[in-house]
């Protein structure tokens, strides 16, 4: 019984170490979303706009789940980094998927609050997470 509680023990600084990494890289981006599109998503929210949330809380979301499939199969740090940068390229180009293709005025929408916008950018930016992360084989 001691072996058991010894090993698991052992795995707390690589849960550490990737759980701090991951965290660090949902928030850059967060960060990078932001910036790079021509809304302010964290202004819009704090104003309430759910719209905005939707579709920015779809992103986060989107990002996570191939973030997390990286952080399971990862051989180190810069290997979770280099999959982490594949993701956050996919949800940018969803995001102009959807505002080129299917909402041109998708800037517009999310700032005058239509929920509608924000729910079809938060399910493309789900979707687009759930295939990125399936296709990431080791």
């Amino acid at each position: 019984m001691g072996h058991g509680l010894f090993a698991s023990i052992a795995g707390i600084p690589a849960f550490l170490l990737y759980g701090v990494t991951g965290l660090a890289l949902l928030a850059i981006c967060g960060v990078v979303f932001v910036r790079l599109t021509p809304h302010n998503e964290i202004e819009q929210i704090r104003a309430g706009n759910v719209a905005a949330a939707l579709g920015f809380g779809g992103n986060l979301v989107g990002f996570a789940l191939p973030l997390s499939r990286s952080i399971q199969q990862a051989s180190s740090i810069p290997d979770l980094a280099i999959w982490a940068g594949m993701a956050l390229l996919v949800q940018l180009l969803v995001f102009h998927a959807v505002r080129y293709l299917i909402l041109p005025d998708l800037s517009e929408r999310l700032e005058r609050g239509e929920v509608s916008a924000g729910v079809t950018l938060g399910a493309a930016a789900v979707a687009g997470g759930l295939v990125n992360a399936a296709s990431m084989t080791l």
